[in-house]
């Protein structure tokens, strides 16, 4: 492990404290992270672009490591956190910046593109293309059956999800870091997947086996990193996203049909679950009739969901080209 360079802070804003890791200087990158991780899953970013001349900058999002966490679960809406990285740029004193996001930080980071591009001038997607408005709300959308339901049903139910992942938190991360990687190998029907059916009066990390070691991609002290962050602020945070679905697709129905006009690049892992769901690349194949400015879309080899953090070269390369057309 080579210990990160970057600096920590807190930033108030919005009515919460919002832990910052920080380095270089130049055009501002915010780096938004997924679930479950925390800001320390860019330090392969935070460095290579302080070094290419940028200041990169990556919260951990409201409810995660050593950021505030509401109790309101109402107050964890993608329009909420926006606002926090609209407070964020605000307290830097900066007019805009970039945002790069992965897994539920790419979702945020389309529609803060969307809304305000006046203060995000460019956005880097890894994982979850920008897609329409569903024409049903998630609640009604996702699978849901006697025998079977759809993780985020799962994770929609208050406190169910948090006393399974909190028993033993390092064997949370382990199970899901691993079977969403690209080291739980090509994608089908018999692969465990974090993200996809729980069996009724089951957990999630029943269908996922317990990995022998970790991914090559995520060394001990990483991990042990990761895990004490989420020892401390546990997942309730984190899971108060998935339980805002419904009420963010009523509020999408007020900018529906608004398209990503600014500079975009998106990415993602060949062995990625999201990848491998039906039409999904039909839906990434769509892109740019939303984002008329879509200037490159890449398949990842053999990488899986944490791209940032298991092809950090390729990721970096392709951040760094496209800063730099800007």
């Amino acid at each position: 492990m080579i210990v990160p360079a970057f600096t920590q802070s807190l930033i108030e804003t919005n009515g919460v404290r919002l832990h910052v890791a920080s380095q270089g200087a130049g055009p501002l990158v915010l780096l938004l992270h997924g679930f479950p991780e925390t800001s320390y899953a860019w330090r392969h970013q935070l460095a290579a672009l302080s070094n290419a001349g940028f200041h990169a900058v990556a919260p951990d999002l409201r409810g995660y490591g050593a950021s505030d966490c509401p109790m309101n679960p109402q107050q964890y809406s993608t329009l909420d956190i926006v606002g926090d990285l609209v407070g964020i740029l605000d307290t830097l004193g900066q007019a805009n910046a970039t945002v790069v996001g992965n897994d539920w930080g790419a979702t945020v980071a389309w529609q803060a593109a969307q809304l305000r591009p006046d203060r995000f001038r460019a956005v880097a997607a890894l994982g979850v293309p920008m897609m329409a408005r569903a024409p049903l709300a998630p609640s009604r959308l996702f699978p849901l059956t006697g025998q079977a339901w759809f993780y985020t049903h799962y994770f929609a139910q208050a406190g169910q999800a948090e006393r399974e992942f909190e028993q033993d938190v390092a064997t949370t991360l382990r199970r899901i870091y691993f079977w969403a990687s690209g080291e739980a190998g090509p994608r089908d029907a018999q692969t465990p997947n974090p993200f996809g059916l729980v069996a009724r009066g089951a957990g999630l990390l029943d269908a996922l086996p317990d990995p022998a070691s970790l991914p090559g991609w995520l060394d001990g002290a990483d991990f042990d990193a990761l895990v004490s962050a989420f020892q401390a602020s546990g997942f309730r945070g984190g899971l108060s996203y998935y339980r805002n679905l419904d009420r963010n697709w009523d509020l999408q129905a007020a900018f529906n049909g608004l398209l990503v006009q600014v500079p975009a690049l998106y990415l993602v892992g060949e062995r990625d679950p999201g990848l491998a769901i039906p039409g999904m690349r039909d839906i990434i194949g769509a892109m740019p009739k939303l984002v008329p400015d879509l200037r490159d879309s890449r398949i990842i080899p053999r990488a899986g969901h944490w791209l940032q953090q298991e092809a950090p070269g390729h990721v970096n390369d392709a951040l760094i080209a496209f800063l730099r057309s800007l």
